[in-house]
């Protein structure tokens, strides 16, 4: 099977979403434009701030082509209402015409408020004990019911199958295949032996580790900081943007991309967000486990989600290391490292 990273792209859908369709995709919802666009950083979907006449703005998301249906996005949706009407700072989906998910000119959108902020200093312990107590009321409303329709975090769909798919569309060049392919097939044995996200989960346990709706992508990209001594309408502290990737798992999930650095470092941080979360939750701490066969899926899934999107004309762009031998021996590398991550001591808080 030809590789996508070689094959020559089609025409994308991307293409045809012009400024004028994106200004006629709002006016179908009685937005009138005033012609200022502003491209806003987002490779899954095209993300646009938009000038209206009134003088306001907002935030127009087009959903990329077939990867979400309506009733998953609706469910996106839904979630994202529940959080706000829970006084959540999360920045959802206006409802224009009585909906919050719009057609027009075979694209899916939705429009937000814009919201303006910074990222996050990770560093402050007050700020992640702040972020913290915030996510811990996401996921009190998340544990209320489940999704119907959206995915949960498990290592069929996040680490067996796009490891299948880059194999059998030989995303990885010769000279690294064979070792690539021993590394991640040993990770996928190791992940196997987890509870919640391993091969025969979930498993029926006489105490389960809760698996819960959560944000699913909570790095410090998706999350606006306002500070505490800066004049804003909606509040101080942490707004929780782009749900776009809403699943359901372990709650330790939304917490371990906020941790970087040496050992020592992340154990402060992720004591910091723990120390705030449980002011408003209790943390489940088995589920310390799962953080490093969790960032193994991550990484697994990430080079998998490029290779199946490089026919749109952003990616090779944005992109341009991706496919090398040199980008797959890091993969390996950090796969062995993550071998081994998976073998120490769980970080203990």
């Amino acid at each position: 099977m030809a590789s996508p990273l070689t094959t020559a792209a089609a025409f994308h859908p991307f293409e045809a979403l012009t400024p004028d369709r994106v200004l006629d995709a709002l006016q179908s919802v009685g937005l009138r434009g005033d012609g200022r666009l502003t491209a806003l950083s987002s490779y899954e979907n095209r993300v646009y701030q938009v000038q209206l006449e009134d003088g306001s703005a907002v935030v127009a998301k087009f959903y990329r082509p077939g990867r979400w249906s309506d009733a998953q996005i609706r469910e996106e949706h839904a979630f994202s209402h529940a959080l706000m009407a829970a006084e959540v700072p999360v920045i959802g989906p206006l409802r224009l015409a009585g909906d919050s998910l719009h057609h027009d000119g075979g694209f899916a959108f939705s429009v937000s408020p814009r919201r303006g902020g910074r990222a996050p200093e990770l560093d402050d312990t007050e700020v992640l004990e702040w972020i913290g107590r915030f996510l811990a009321r996401i996921h009190a409303v998340g544990a209320r019911q489940a999704f119907a329709v959206r995915p949960a975090l498990d290592l069929a769909r996040f680490a067996i199958e796009p490891r299948e798919w880059l194999l059998a569309h030989d995303c990885i060049p010769l000279d690294v295949q064979s070792r690539w392919e021993q590394v991640s097939q040993a990770a996928i044995d190791r992940i196997a032996q987890c509870p919640l996200i391993g091969r025969h989960a979930p498993v029926a346990r006489a105490d389960p580790i809760a698996c819960i709706r959560l944000h699913g992508d909570c790095h410090p990209g998706n999350i606006l900081w306002t500070p505490a001594d800066a004049p804003a309408a909606a509040g101080p502290g942490p707004h929780f943007v782009y749900l776009d990737d809403a699943c359901s798992g372990p709650a330790v999930q939304d917490l371990w991309m906020l941790t970087s650095g040496e050992r020592a470092q992340r154990i402060r941080q992720l004591g910091a967000l723990v120390d705030g979360y449980e002011q408003f939750r209790p943390f489940d701490r088995r589920e310390l486990a799962l953080i490093e066969p969790l960032r193994t899926v991550g990484l697994l899934n990430y080079s998998a989600w490029v290779a199946r999107r490089w026919d749109d004309p952003i990616f090779p762009i944005n992109f341009p290391w991706f496919g090398s031998s040199d980008y797959w021996k890091g993969q390996v590398q950090m796969l062995e490292e993550q071998l081994e991550a998976m073998d120490e001591e769980p970080l203990q808080v």
